[in-house]
């Protein structure tokens, strides 16, 4: 919006003969923000990619995930192609994975559809404190139904927090942290988490460990399933052999 040739903002008053323009930001390619990006796989219509922890999808910053994307993804050939790809879902910015970009305007308006009507599978995997017991958590997010499944992969001692455990997290709902929510109220909190986590035992610096490893859905035009996955960071067993070798050497 500009008003008689200056950005318009909040608060002004309109007077008789004041040129008002609507510009159209989708015209004009934004400045890519210098940041490589793994691109997990690509087609014509749409990406997935996988997004590092610390960066937040999109929104009015310039550090973003999708100003990244702007010289990364090859254009589209469609006829309704974007100018540049729009990712059609979010993480939180402290949470690392795979995210789809759509880069044709149907193809935004049915990974939509497809996520409004909860039929993309995602799943994530997380380090916890403790070793949580199998179980489908039910407990309401900001007074809205949730559902998370979790199931235990592997449980490694540790000093500090008695046991560390990798963790499947499948959420049936997308609540905003429904994940490192759920996890913190069974009193399992996920390992960094600065929100949900023990004051004192989130791990500063490290970063957060929960990570979205797989999508899996009915391709948007040519109705075929599709499941893309990315095995976890190497933070993650890193982290797990290091509690593990230092509960071990403190016992010797």
């Amino acid at each position: 919006l500009k008003h008689n040739s200056e950005a318009g903002r909040s608060g002004i008053w309109i007077s008789t003969g004041d040129l008002i323009q609507l510009i159209d930001t989708q015209s004009h390619l934004p400045k890519a923000f210098p940041l490589d990006i793994e691109i997990v796989h690509e087609e014509d219509v749409f990406a997935v990619v996988f997004k590092p922890p610390g960066l937040i999808v999109n929104g009015n910053q310039f550090r973003t995930l999708e100003n990244a994307l702007i010289d990364q993804l090859t254009p589209s050939e469609a006829p309704d192609a974007l100018k540049w790809g729009k990712p059609v879902h979010r993480l939180d910015s402290a949470t690392s994975g795979l995210v789809i970009i759509a880069k044709t305007l149907e193809a935004h308006r049915l990974f939509g559809e497809l996520f409004a009507s909860r039929k993309i599978q995602k799943v994530y995997h997380a380090i916890v404190q403790g070793v949580p017991e199998n179980q489908s958590i039910f407990t309401e997010v900001d007074a809205k139904s949730a559902e998370t499944k979790l199931t235990v992969i592997s449980s490694v001692p540790s000093l500090r927090n008695g046991h560390l455990s990798l963790v499947q997290l499948e959420p049936k709902t997308g609540r905003t942290h429904q994940l490192r929510i759920h996890c913190a109220e069974i009193g399992h909190p996920i390992v960094g988490d600065q929100l949900c986590g023990e004051v004192g035992n989130v791990m500063k610096h490290k970063g957060l460990f929960l990570v979205a490893t797989s999508l899996e859905f009915d391709h948007p035009i040519t109705q075929l399933s599709v499941k893309i996955s990315v095995p976890t960071p190497a933070k993650f067993e890193a982290l797990l052999k290091r509690e593990e070798r230092r509960f071990t050497e403190n016992k010797v």
